[in-house]
């Protein structure tokens, strides 16, 4: 499945030119990898990294949906792996700028 068309479908974006625009970013990513194009193929089993405004959500594809239904359909295919924003993905070093540890 296309990954604009997957987006679209799983209600991250609300039409498919939207979810076309957020992989134009070059800020969408799959298993690590950017994706720079909407024509991409996704399968089960592939992590997304998705910037929606200024938030960044990180889900494991559970299933491919085969329509854009309700949300409680959409959900149930996917997982959110940081539900609340939990982990700081862009968290300073645990060091000070010297390169001494912090006591």
């Amino acid at each position: 499945m296309r990954v604009d068309r997957l987006l679209y479908f799983l209600r991250f974006a609300r039409s498919r030119s939207l979810a076309a625009g957020i992989v134009d970013s070059g800020q969408l990513r799959r298993n690590g990898a950017r994706i720079s194009r909407s024509s991409q193929p996704m399968a089960a089993g592939d992590v997304l990294t998705i910037p929606l405004g200024r938030q960044v959500r990180l889900v494991e594809l559970l299933a491919l949906p085969t329509r854009r239904g309700p949300p409680e359909e959409a959900r149930s295919c996917y997982r959110m792996l940081d539900p609340h924003g939990q982990t700081d993905l862009a968290a300073a070093e645990t060091q000070s700028p010297r390169g001494h540890a912090d006591p």
